[in-house]
């Protein structure tokens, strides 16, 4: 088996970020996470086996990468064992799609060669799962790691995609190759580096989550323009917009433009089970208040008609409160809208 170790001198963020962003504030004392990715050489858990992992951890004021090669597949066992003595200090794992594959699949090999799993009461954050609401928001095509690297502007890779990396190091076991073995550890690492940077797209959530306050607010006569300032910084500005709302984001901003009519605008309300809608008033209602009037008369709110309308112009404009609570009760359905 073979064993690489070396400093990894830029793409991941300060641990004090990682710890923010891995949404971990409250680990008390030590905060030691684990980046990892694993290489397989196929899906099944059982007819196939990793022949390599890839970590990254904290240690000694830097980030750090270790790489565990198998350099057959009776290395295996050996490979794990020494994940998971290296995990055993660890506090979080932070990994792309690991609650889906790269776990399950490392519990399900631990347990073939029975070997006690050393992800047992180990909490993880799955990147993959966090950053799956974005993908409308930033225009995603899809949520493979490589389409989040392109989104961040980030060199082009160097190295084969995972699934040609399987043919590879099925010729390697046969012809113990040092060039396929350094392309193997390549693709590894190039996934590691990723995940650094990937990470910084948490930031993103604050959009969705509320995690705001509203800077400032007008109204042009058709749009009310509001901006907020973030909780975090972007890491890349970004838009996207229909033709009833538009959303920018800049570093710690963000610009929203939402269209008006005769002055007023909607205000959406998340609880739409809790409402009636009113046709002939085209405004929602709750049910403690429209349960005297008669059925024809209402209908059962849906998220696009559980919405009342205000005046986006006087003292709303001024009023900070009442435009926080706009923004969590309006915005999330407005990003709903979003393709």
């Amino acid at each position: 088996m073979l064993v690489k170790k070396m400093p990894i001198l830029q793409w991941f963020p300060d641990i004090e970020t990682v710890k923010n962003l891995s949404f971990s504030e409250d680990f008390q004392g030590n905060f030691r996470p684990v980046f990892y990715d694993i290489e397989t050489t196929g899906l099944s858990r059982n007819s196939t086996f990793c022949y390599l992992i890839g970590a990254v951890a904290f240690e000694n004021g830097k980030w750090q990468m270790y790489q565990w090669f198998a350099q057959r597949e009776q290395d295996e066992p050996l490979l794990l064992k020494d994940f998971a003595h290296f995990l055993s200090s660890s506090t979080i794992t932070i990994q792309y799609n690991g609650k889906q594959f790269d776990q399950p699949y490392l519990e399900a090999r631990y347990h073939i060669h029975k070997l006690p799993s050393p992800f047992e009461g180990k909490p993880y954050f799955d990147l993959y799962q966090v950053l799956k609401p974005l993908k409308s928001l930033l225009k995603l095509s899809s949520m493979k790691q490589p389409i989040l690297e392109n989104f961040l502007s980030l060199p082009e890779r160097t190295y084969m995609d995972g699934h040609d990396c399987i043919r590879l190091f099925r010729n390697y076991t046969k012809n113990q190759n040092q060039e396929s073995a350094e392309i193997l550890l390549g693709h590894n690492q190039e996934d590691l580096q990723g995940l650094g940077q990937i990470l910084s797209m948490v930031s993103y959530l604050n959009i969705t989550e509320g995690k705001y306050e509203p800077e400032s607010a007008s109204f042009d006569g058709e749009h009310l323009l509001i901006t907020v300032r973030l909780f975090e910084t972007l890491p890349v500005p970004f838009s996207n917009g229909t033709t009833d709302f538009y959303i920018k984001g800049e570093e710690e901003l963000l610009y929203l433009i939402i269209k008006t009519k005769n002055g007023k605008t909607k205000q959406y309300y998340p609880n739409y089970k809790d409402y009636h809608y009113i046709p002939s008033e085209d405004t929602a209602m709750p049910k403690s208040l429209s349960a005297c009037l008669d059925k024809s008369l209402r209908k059962a709110a849906k998220p696009e008609t559980c919405y009342t309308w205000f005046d986006c112009s006087g003292a709303f404009l001024t009023n900070k409160k009442q435009q926080l609570s706009y923004l969590k009760n309006t915005l999330p359905f407005l990003l709903r809208t979003l393709k």
